[in-house]
């Protein structure tokens, strides 16, 4: 490890940098902090922590015997708070620790504020790695880590810093978001309006009516508690089958027949629907609609013909849709090593978010450039450490190298790292998942991807104002 002087030059060097239309960031930030490491990672690294210049909070570990490289991490969410959470940063390193451990600096950012933003919180990741070159030095090699919807974070940092021979020499995207947000959200538009079909508590007929998409109506004190309790009331999904009416048993069976949730994960998609579509209506387009579900046949239920009859409708506004898309939406133009890895039976992001990323890079012609895998692991975030340290490694000897890897030898190289971390190393090297289609209902037109093309990025780009602000 070394530190370098933060000279007026350095500085200058991270304010000047383009951030797409993230804007700007502040000249003034203090260096990062010596503090504490989580326990994690104890006494084996020096731990940072820091706000930069536009107000990120942020967390960095260089572990004592340092590997030379440098994993910058984008993590999931969005969360939902004002400002940027100084704990999220701090947190994420605890949960990723084992990146420390195999020799890594790790770096993490909180984003500036809460809230969706993709390219916003791709901008913080890209500044954080300024930053960390500023105050260190740059790394041997540097790697993009996202998970959730810090994969699709991490994969816009690939196209829009990613360029061959740039900063980031591969990137690591786990139990990604990668169907994008103008097609990846729409098994949660259909959770909305088939859940409001059989409840009617969202809202109630005594309530404020408001249309769907808007998720929830702008002044609602509604909490997660109270979405919980409606939920409950509802389906009695936190109840034992046995203690739930007539009633509540064929509501829950025809709203997870239909939207295809697993019954676990209910809950986490309708708050989604709910409160971040709130935040993407309301708070980040101005009250106009991206999301839409005409032309979209409901089938599973005990009655589709009283469902597709009754169900609400509406259509995107297309102004509304195309900032979505400008903002989270991918191109599959990739020009660095990526590797992804996945649970098949994960119950948040499906498995079919590859689909849509292989469909996409293939349509961008860089298929090349990616390598998928998969394991028989059923959670979203609790993925085996083993298979976080064998993918890091298979992804690093690939960037030295050149030499591609793929799923049988990644698969093959696991034991190794499970000898260390005894976590499990579940590796399906046959499986393909099925065409995104097959597990979300596709829109008219949603089924060529990409969803946005280099060609619309670039004319997107020139219109004043575009996508998410900051």
């Amino acid at each position: 490890m070394r530190r370098t002087v933060a000279s007026a030059v350095g500085i200058a060097g991270i304010v000047a940098g383009t951030l797409g239309n993230a804007g700007p960031v502040r000249a003034a930030q203090p260096r990062p902090a010596p503090v504490a490491c989580p326990a994690s990672v104890g006494d084996r690294a020096t731990c940072y922590t820091g706000e930069d210049g536009n107000g990120a909070y942020y967390a960095i570990a260089i572990p004592k015997k340092w590997n030379g490289s440098l994993v910058v991490h984008s993590h999931g969410g969005p969360d939902l708070g004002e400002g940027s959470d100084p704990e999220r940063s701090v947190d994420d390193l605890d949960r990723w620790s084992v990146m420390v451990s195999e020799g890594y600096a790790w770096a993490g950012s909180s984003y500036r504020r809460g809230g969706y933003g993709t390219r916003m919180a791709a901008a913080d990741t890209e500044n954080l790695r300024r930053l960390f070159v500023a105050d260190f030095g740059r790394p041997e090699r540097t790697y993009v880590h996202g998970q959730s919807w810090g994969g699709n974070v991490a994969a816009k940092v690939v196209e829009t810093y990613g360029r061959k021979n740039g900063p980031y020499d591969g990137a690591l995207l786990t139990s990604g978001v990668l169907g994008g947000g103008s097609r990846g959200y729409d098994y949660r538009v259909d959770l909305r309006v088939v859940y409001q079909y059989y409840c009617r508590n969202l809202p109630r007929p005594s309530e404020p009516q408001y249309p769907l998409w808007q998720g929830l109506r702008p002044g609602s004190t509604l909490t997660t508690a109270g979405l919980r309790a409606r939920l409950q009331e509802c389906t009695g999904y936190a109840s034992a089958p046995e203690e739930r009416t007539a009633r509540q048993q064929r509501n829950l069976a025809d709203i997870l027949a239909v939207t295809r949730l697993p019954e676990r994960t209910l809950e986490s998609h309708l708050r989604f629907s709910v409160f971040t579509f709130r935040d993407i209506v309301h708070s980040r387009l101005g009250d106009r609609n991206p999301f839409g579900n005409r032309g979209v046949w409901y089938s599973g239920s005990h009655d589709d013909a009283a469902l597709n009859a009754g169900v609400e409708r509406f259509s995107a506004a297309p102004d509304a849709r195309r900032d979505l898309s400008y903002d989270s939406d991918l191109t599959g133009r990739v020009s660095i090593p990526v590797l992804t890895m996945h649970a098949i039976d994960d119950p948040t992001a499906f498995v079919e978010h590859e689909s849509a990323y292989r469909a996409t890079v293939d349509g961008a012609h860089r298929g090349k450039n990616v390598v998928q895998t998969f394991t028989r692991e059923s959670e979203h975030s609790e993925l085996s450490d083993a298979e976080y340290a064998d993918s890091i490694a298979a992804l690093d000897s690939w960037a030295r190298t050149g030499n591609k890897p793929t799923p049988r030898s990644i698969a093959s190289a696991c034991a190794t790292f499970d000898r260390v971390y005894g976590t499990g190393c579940f590796y399906d090297s046959a499986f393909h998942p099925k065409p995104y289609a097959s597990h979300v209902r596709p829109r008219p037109g949603g089924l060529t991807w990409p969803a946005m093309t280099s060609a619309q990025e670039r004319a997107w780009s020139r219109i004043d104002g575009v996508g998410i602000a900051p």
